[in-house]
């Protein structure tokens, strides 16, 4: 069969030989007489697997004993609300840097449980009397990132880093704590990862329900409530990908395969790409074409070559790619060449 690929902002692409591991392990497991989905999170095989995970993270985060990494379910969304619920107590605020869809979520959320100062650019300031600074690193439906010198707070900061996590050379010690969900670099949908510096994190509330408390999860050692055993087990296998691939490769690859979609995108007035050039996220290209109906006629003629999952966010229309870890080069290769085809034709 020709290949398939999934340029869909999330879910996302898993690397073929995670699918394949994957796939063996809803039979058999571990060595054990069950599948993945049926092992006791208490056993033996998956401490192991969830040691493994962290070990793994913490070395492709380049982090030390200093942080802690927690496997939560909710997703990033879960984390909007979390993150203020645990830290921001009555007569506190925070600062919220919003420069797209997502970062807005965050500050709505955060709303909700205490003041959120809202910024639309590091311009405005920081307020060193804040709790904590949240920023969202990259808006997949804008497709636009935070420059990685941004100017830093006075205060702890945090970050939703759910679109480009591991995707590009970062220095995560400068981050409080960070958080993702894993269905668009790390794995599949039902999973957060929150990674927090230990010093920061004993700064958080203990009179919540436990269920919502970070330090409940680091006290029960991410066994709180039963896990998603298969999400945690996927992410073992992305991150057994990415040590194995070498993370540098990866962040090249990306670079590359970014620098290929923006050059035939820029290459004539036909495409109209939405995210200004210094803003340009390298996970999330998005763009439009002269008219609606050519738009239309662009998505049923590219998922007819088996380039599928283009279709933007309903907030902005237009086309997206997604251009995650495990989307492979060739996949950006197939599109742009389909792009000029396509503007011979329809140009």
């Amino acid at each position: 069969m020709d290949p398939i690929y999934n340029f869909c902002a999330g879910p996302g692409m898993l690397p073929p030989e995670v699918l394949a591991a994957a796939r063996e392990d809803l039979c058999t497991w571990s060595g054990l007489p069950c599948s993945v989905l049926e092992v006791s999170h208490r056993s033996a095989a998956y401490t192991e697997l969830k040691t493994r995970v962290i070990e793994n993270l913490m070395t492709l985060f380049g982090l030390d004993d200093r942080y802690t990494i927690l496997l939560l379910q909710g997703g990033a969304s879960g984390q909007f609300a979390m993150l203020p619920y645990n830290f921001l107590r009555e007569g506190a605020a925070a600062d919220y840097l919003v420069r797209g869809y997502w970062g807005e979520k965050a500050h709505q959320q955060a709303s909700r449980v205490a003041r959120a100062r809202r910024l639309s650019s590091w311009e405005e300031g920081w307020d060193e009397r804040a709790v904590y600074a949240h920023v969202t690193t990259n808006e997949t439906i804008a497709g636009t990132a935070l420059p990685e010198d941004f100017p830093l707070p006075p205060v702890p900061l945090c970050a939703d880093m759910s679109s480009d996590i591991l995707s590009c050379p970062r220095d995560y010690t400068k981050y409080n704590l960070f958080y993702a969900g894993a269905q668009k670099n790390l794995g599949v949908a039902g999973l957060a990862v929150v990674v927090a510096e230990k010093e920061f994190l004993s700064h958080a509330r203990r009179n919540l329900p436990a269920a919502f408390c970070y330090l409940e999860h680091a006290k029960a050692n991410g066994l709180y409530h039963t896990p998603n055993t298969f999400a945690v087990n996927v992410l073992g296998h992305v991150t057994d990908y990415l040590l194995k691939t070498g993370i540098e490769n990866i962040w090249a690859q990306n670079q590359r395969k970014a620098e290929k979609l923006y050059a035939e995108i820029d290459r004539t007035a036909f495409w109209r790409p939405l995210a200004p050039k210094n803003e340009r996220s390298l996970t999330n290209v998005t763009f439009r074409l002269p008219t609606a109906t050519l738009e239309t006629e662009f998505l049923q003629a590219a998922e007819k070559e088996g380039l599928i999952a283009l279709k933007g966010h309903r907030a902005l229309g237009g086309i997206r790619a997604s251009l995650y870890n495990a989307m492979p080069e060739e996949g950006v290769d197939e599109l742009t060449t389909f792009m000029r085809e396509f503007e011979q034709t329809h140009g």
